[in-house]
């Protein structure tokens, strides 16, 4: 590629802010009372809130439209996640990580069930349940259709059976199941326990009715959601948004290159960058905000060090007496800046919000301490705790 325009590093983080809610026009300025409204504009940016089971501040999937709105109602999320009747507007499935989606994206991840139901996805331990132990899969999802929504705890055969990495026959069988397609989550219980029923009878019947695109459009549509998430992206990181391979990524690129929604750009130090033709360029950006370590401004860590200059690991699973940061550890962006690095903990039981460590980055203006200070009591309150 010859004569590719060159955009600077300055400008690709304004348009990679831009596009995930953050600077001119929306996330500019937080709206006074956020709406179930501002709620579907967050995800019309970055495309799906990651669900994580780390509960030490807030569950994950709530901190990227606190991030960009401020304080909302919690309760309406939880309504469009797992609510009833119209009022629900999304489902949970593997995409990123497990996420939750707009229905209309369901049809894009058909190809994904259709090959865990083939035993070609998913972890190696849930893989034989399509084949040789189908029929107890098959047994577990008929007491769903019979019996109606169940937990894995609701099946005797797992009693006794807790925890992540002690995962029962039944709970692996219930987890093909979800993704094979044939069941999803009804809703969650006070645990954040997966009740899981019948995909038909949570997923509107307007959704299942919708085409199944080509493997091949797709990808490309996934692709595209990823672009425009990103405003600016290598190759990689455009398939990293939704877990596809490279040979599925590579035809997508090349097809939505030769269709003009990818132009390709240089950017100094990056490999072959791509810019979403819709990409707003602004000259500024105006932000201020927590980002959570599952944010999709910073999941992939490589990135985030190529946008900031900023080396970002989470350390839950270091010991931690060898922990740098600390154990939930969130970013502070400023202006268009990671200037610190915060580890909070809600103390539910004293409703004090805990700040167990602040380390700024060098060259950090000096009034991003008293930014960080609003945004600290802003999430405080927001969470119905005392502030730090």
């Amino acid at each position: 590629m010859t004569n590719l325009e060159r955009i600077g590093l300055p400008l690709a983080r304004r348009i990679a802010l831009a596009a995930q809610g953050f600077g001119a026009g929306f996330g500019a300025r937080r709206p006074d009372s956020s709406k179930p409204a501002h709620l579907r504009r967050v995800l019309d940016h970055v495309q799906l809130f990651q669900i994580d089971s780390v509960n030490v501040l807030s569950r994950a999937h709530y901190l990227p439209a606190f991030s960009r709105l401020g304080a909302y109602e919690r309760t309406d999320l939880d309504r469009m996640a797992w609510g009833t009747g119209r009022a629900r507007k999304l489902f949970e499935y593997w995409a990123h990580e497990a996420s939750l989606l707009p229905f209309e994206m369901q049809p894009m991840l058909r190809w994904r069930m259709a090959q865990a139901n083939r035993g070609e996805a998913g972890w190696s331990g849930m893989r034989v349940y399509a084949q040789e132990r189908r029929a107890e899969a098959m047994a577990l999802l008929d007491r769903i259709r019979i019996d109606g929504p169940q937990a894995t705890s609701d099946f005797e055969t797992h009693k006794g059976q807790s925890g992540w990495w002690e995962w029962s026959d039944t709970k692996r069988a219930l987890e093909w199941l979800f993704w094979a397609g044939h069941i999803t989550t009804a809703t969650r219980r006070g645990n954040f326990e997966r009740v899981y029923d019948l995909t038909e009878r949570v997923i509107p019947a307007e959704v299942l009715a919708m085409p199944t695109p080509s493997e091949a459009d797709a990808h490309r549509a996934l692709i595209a959601r990823a672009a425009a998430a990103h405003g600016i992206a290598t190759g990689g990181e455009l398939r990293d948004y939704f877990r596809q391979s490279p040979e599925q990524a590579r035809a997508a690129i090349h097809s939505l290159a030769e269709e003009g929604v990818l132009v390709p750009v240089e950017v100094p130090g990056w490999r072959h960058a791509w810019l979403h033709r819709d990409a707003r360029r602004p000259r500024r950006i105006a932000a201020q905000a927590l980002l959570a370590p599952f944010d999709p401004l910073i999941w992939e860590r490589d990135r985030t060090e190529r946008l900031f200059g900023f080396h970002y690991r989470i350390e839950i699973y270091v010991p931690a007496g060898k922990r740098r940061h600390g154990y939930y550890v969130l970013p502070f962006l400023f202006g268009d800046r990671l200037v610190a690095r915060v580890d909070l903990k809600a103390d539910r039981q004293a409703s004090r919000l805990i700040v167990q460590s602040v380390h700024f980055e060098p060259g950090a203006p000096e009034e991003a301490a008293g930014a960080l200070e609003q945004e600290l009591a802003r999430m405080a309150g927001w969470l119905g705790l005392e502030s730090p």
